[in-house]
């Protein structure tokens, strides 16, 4: 690090960039923008990420590709109202980070101590009036289900998903032609929900390995049939036009579509046994 406490946004891209190789300025200002991020500013008006607001970026950066979560859903997590998910919580993540590896354990230290406070942004742990840290707050149970992104509320342009997601405009666009994503205009504006960010972000990972958008229609195809298949089930179920029935249809849809998902799982490590030597 450099030797002033904090790093300019370019020097945070830099020291980013190897883990997370699609990460931008424009994406980090994206992040921002959205409210998960709150680093100070210089009288001129330059950001200053200390360490605790790189851990914290960090974090969210590793739930987006790895997890897929909603922004919603992350922002929620670092105020401490969601549950983690397969990754830790942020304070929980920060806490087991050794101090000697430059992690946010040491960057946590200073902000109790009141060195460094993220304006406006939830502290990881908040320091009690005799100067200790206090518990981390009990969250609240947040269920999933397999026809569920997460609570939703996010619409973006087209530029705010391209730094959201690092994929080019172009490349938004060749998802949405190929009918993985889709705008909703409003007032002569085009805007992409919750889904749309989950989909450009597993586009955006498969297109590290060089996979394609044409080399994704085999899993928009069987996604397909298999909705038109789950459709058939349930349709008599919708049609009796009742709470009881409709609340039926939902739960037997998720139900398919967790056995769906772990079936495909499960033929995927069939085939692949030979590579794995499983």
């Amino acid at each position: 690090m450099a030797e002033r406490p904090f790093l300019s946004i370019g020097e945070v891209l830099s020291l980013l960039k190897d883990e997370f190789p699609d990460i931008t300025i424009s994406k980090i200002r994206f992040l921002e923008s959205q409210g998960l991020l709150d680093p100070e500013r210089t009288p001129s008006g330059y950001r200053k990420f200390y360490e605790v607001d790189v851990e914290r970026l960090r974090w969210i950066l590793r739930q987006q590709r790895e997890h897929f979560l909603p922004l919603k859903v992350i922002k929620g997590r670092l105020a401490g109202e969601e549950p983690g998910d397969g990754d830790g919580e942020p304070a929980e993540e920060l806490a087991r980070e050794p101090a000697e590896e430059g992690g946010a354990a040491a960057a946590r230290e200073r902000v109790v101590a009141g060195r460094r406070t993220p304006g406006g942004a939830a502290a990881p742990a908040a320091a009690s009036a005799g100067g200790t840290e206090a518990a981390v707050p009990p969250y609240k149970l947040y269920h999933q289900t397999p026809l569920s992104a997460g609570p939703s509320g996010v619409n973006l342009t087209i530029e705010e998903l391209a730094a959201a997601s690092g994929l080019r405009r172009d490349q938004l666009v060749e998802l949405e032609r190929s009918g993985f994503i889709g705008g909703r205009p409003v007032g002569g504006v085009v805007y992409y929900d919750e889904e749309s960010l989950v989909v450009a972000n597993l586009a955006a990972g498969f297109l590290r390995y060089g996979i394609e958008t044409r080399h994704l229609r085999a899993y928009k195809n069987a996604a397909d049939r298999e909705a038109a298949l789950l459709e058939q089930i349930v349709t008599p179920l919708l049609k009796q036009r009742n709470p009881q029935a409709r609340a039926q249809a939902v739960e037997t849809l998720n139900e398919l579509t967790r056995m769906g998902q772990s079936l495909r799982a499960a033929m995927v490590r069939q085939a692949l046994r030979g590579l794995t030597g499983g």
